[in-house]
């Protein structure tokens, strides 16, 4: 006996058309969604009218000058974000029960990838030789936008990250502070400074795309009593803040790990007391979550073994 008949619309739902709305309502650009899918423009218009055709109403405005989700489409990618993720998560998670993890993870770090990271990597290369592991540099201005390109699977991050659509796993590596200063700088001979004499030094920054909080936490324009710090020149990459820093335009705050790395003859790297330390973060994007990504997050924290709490 036959059951019940489906209700309109519903009898061939094609989760490609749900990815295409997901995909547009991120970008709201239909050339860079097409981009993203690896499709033409034409066939996300496609895919677009396949949908609303399917529902009966609208859910893209588009004009020549602008696109933007309707109130209906709003309320459709709010609640199909978490439904779709979640089945994007349980096929990918039979899958791996079926063929064992495998294909590629692109891990992306910041400053300097430390011991705990390349052990971290050893040990999830060891336990799934079938995953290769591609390492690329993040840029120092730049945290957090590899991750929402797709250009990385996981990041490895200076910390804060107060990003609400970016996952936080283990938190690790906290590390004292020193100021990197050039050799001829008068308090390039001191043992030790506190966090108060910062506003005696300009402090070179990482520029933007690197969001004002995060800036603000690892060139901050104030010391812990409010006195004003000086501001160096903004930055791209840590290379360039590490040169100007020998050049004398002013000097950076470094980790311990960092400093040791870079240690060159015209910089010395005095220890800075009275700040936060310095800590590191492993970050992915939740629509992206893999069992790979699951996996090396669990090495890590495995490696790393201390978990830190931050605000």
């Amino acid at each position: 006996m036959p059951g019940p008949p489906e209700p309109p619309g519903t009898s061939s739902l094609d989760l490609r058309e749900l990815e295409c709305f997901l995909v547009l309502s991120e970008e709201l650009h239909f050339g860079r969604a097409g981009e993203r899918l690896y499709v033409s423009q034409s066939r996300v218009s496609q895919l677009l009218r396949a949908l609303e055709s399917r529902i009966g109403a609208r859910l893209v405005d588009r004009t020549s000058r602008r696109v933007r989700l309707t109130p209906l489409g709003e309320n459709f990618r709010t609640a199909l974000r978490p439904a779709y993720d979640a089945l994007r998560a349980t096929v990918e998670t039979t899958r791996t029960a079926a063929r064992g993890i495998e294909g590629r993870l692109t891990i992306g770090f910041q400053g300097t990838a430390d011991d705990r990271i390349m052990r971290a990597i050893d040990a999830f290369q060891a336990r799934h030789p079938g995953c290769d592991t591609e390492i690329v540099e993040i840029p120092f201005c730049d945290p957090f936008g590899a991750l929402r390109s797709g250009a990385v699977d996981v990041a490895v991050t200076l910390l804060p990250a107060a990003e609400p659509d970016l996952t936080l796993g283990p938190v690790f590596s906290a590390q004292p502070q020193t100021l990197a200063l050039s050799v001829r700088h008068p308090l390039a001979s001191r043992a030790a400074l506190t966090a108060e004499e910062l506003a005696a030094v300009p402090l070179i920054s990482a520029d933007g795309p690197a969001p004002a909080y995060w800036r603000e936490a690892h060139a901050p324009t104030v010391t812990p009593e409010g006195r004003p710090i000086p501001a160096g020149p903004a930055v791209s990459t840590l290379q360039e803040g590490i040169t100007l820093t020998a050049a004398g335009r002013g000097a950076m705050l470094l980790c311990r790990p960092t400093a040791d790395y870079h240690g060159r003859r015209d910089i010395a790297f005095v220890p800075v007391t009275g700040l936060p330390d310095s800590v590191l973060g492993l970050l992915h994007h939740p629509a992206r979550e893999t069992a790979r990504i699951r996996a090396f997050s669990a090495a890590v924290a495995n490696v790393t073994a201390t978990t830190y709490v931050t605000t």
